[in-house]
């Protein structure tokens, strides 16, 4: 990496979007009424669509635009390649000592445009999406609260990375109110869940397809893998509980994931590349690849509550704290054969750490209950209040600067009476 890099645009110490950065949203403004793919840039979007239109990007290996585009899809389909010229291009207008785009100032206005003038939507068009449950630390005090200490994991859980299909339907961007679930809490009880639950995640989009029957080597999934978000798996913890048995999630789980807005490719996340967590038993060949790797993500959890101004920072995470990697999750989701398309995302689960602060839901933050977490105002909380806002962020902190996610945020709202 080129430290001595520069952006002609001002961007803050403290912001998530450097010139490192450069993750994918799709946005719209208000001078443009269709929906377009941008890089974010500081507290800008730089507008593809029209450095598309106007010839500026150059051969970026498509034979029609890619980027007036209403999700990213068609750019990711392009392949790695095309990839990294976009990005090495949009490096190069951006940087400091190219005048291209710096010194054309009606090239310049057109391009960039503030954030806060866009209204971002899902960055892609999800075909499937499958969640993981790869913290040894979550599921180990999960199992514990289920099972007690001696039996918390399932014996198959350090062999595999164990998953679950979710509902692609109900991902929603960051922004969206969603609506306290109804459902089955018991044999004979229905009604509103009483304990609705947060899940600090991360998700990566699947990038280059494969065929049926065509499994993906785990020392080859970092090629099918164009970048990552920010993910809040909404949990009902009591319809969880009622209906897991036997087949796992489903009304618990199905009724809204939030999905931050900007994608940031794993070019960015190079440097930030850790060694993986020893993994004891040894895995079986097809999940060995000795380049394999975690990253060094700073994950955090807000909580606003609808009486109180100030937002309270209840978790403070990790992503190095996954036991299992995004590779071996991609390669032993298709060992089988399963086929994975463009958009795909596969999630992390709840990324939990060691100590009590570190924990990624509030099913672990307040033990089940029996410790409430304290608010300022003498508030506590067990689970989400209606009116409470839940947001998450998350960065890699480099030398001076930050690669980020921004944030993913949502309300919840009441249930709705039937």
């Amino acid at each position: 990496m080129n430290s001595e890099l520069r952006s002609f645009v001002e961007v803050a110490p403290d912001s998530h979007f450097s010139i490192f950065n450069l993750p994918y949203g799709i946005f719209k403004h208000p001078t443009q009424g269709d929906l377009r793919v941008g890089v974010a840039i500081g507290s800008l979007v730089l507008d593809l669509a029209e450095l598309e239109q106007r010839s500026v990007l150059g051969n970026i290996g498509a034979s029609t635009p890619v980027f007036s585009n209403s999700s990213l899809n068609h750019f990711m389909a392009l392949g790695r390649s095309s990839w990294t010229a976009v990005r090495k291009r949009v490096t190069e207008l951006l940087n400091s000592e190219c005048p291209e785009l710096q010194d054309d100032k009606t090239l310049r206005e057109a391009v960039l445009l503030n954030q806060e003038d866009c209204e971002m939507q899902l960055p892609v068009e999800v075909s499937d999406y499958t969640d993981f449950y790869s913290s040894r630390f979550h599921a180990t005090n999960v199992g514990t609260m289920l099972r007690g200490a001696d039996n918390a994991l399932q014996p198959n859980w350090l062999h595999l990375p164990v998953a679950y299909h979710g509902r692609s339907s109900s991902l929603i961007p960051s922004g969206t109110n969603i609506r306290r679930p109804l459902g089955q809490l018991g044999p004979e009880t229905y009604g509103p869940s009483r304990a609705i639950d947060f899940e600090l995640e991360m998700g990566f989009f699947v990038g280059a397809e494969t065929r049926l029957g065509e499994p993906i080597p785990v020392a080859r999934a970092a090629d099918h893998i164009f970048g990552m978000v920010l993910v809040n798996d909404w949990s009902a913890r009591d319809i969880q509980k009622w209906e897991y048995v036997p087949l796992g999630p489903f009304l618990a789980k199905n009724f809204a994931t939030s999905l931050s807005p900007w994608v940031v490719t794993s070019d960015a996340l190079a440097p930030f590349r850790r060694p993986l967590p020893a993994q004891d038993p040894a895995v079986l060949p097809y999940l060995h690849w000795e380049n394999d790797c975690t990253y060094d993500i700073e994950l955090q959890v807000f909580l606003t509550p609808e009486d109180g101004n100030d937002r309270v920072q209840i978790s403070h995470s990790n992503f190095q704290y996954l036991y299992w990697s995004i590779h071996q999750q991609l390669a032993h989701h298709t060992v089988n054969g399963c086929n994975v398309r463009v958009g795909d995302l596969l999630a992390s689960g709840t990324i939990s750490g060691p100590d009590k602060n570190s924990r990624g839901c509030m099913l672990e933050l307040s033990w089940k209950g029996e410790e409430p977490i304290q608010l300022p105002g003498n508030n506590q909380r067990v689970f989400l209040n209606d009116g409470d806002r839940v947001t998450m962020s998350g960065f890699c902190q480099g030398d001076g600067y930050r690669v980020g996610f921004g944030e993913v945020t949502t309300k919840l709202l009441p249930a709705i009476s039937d």
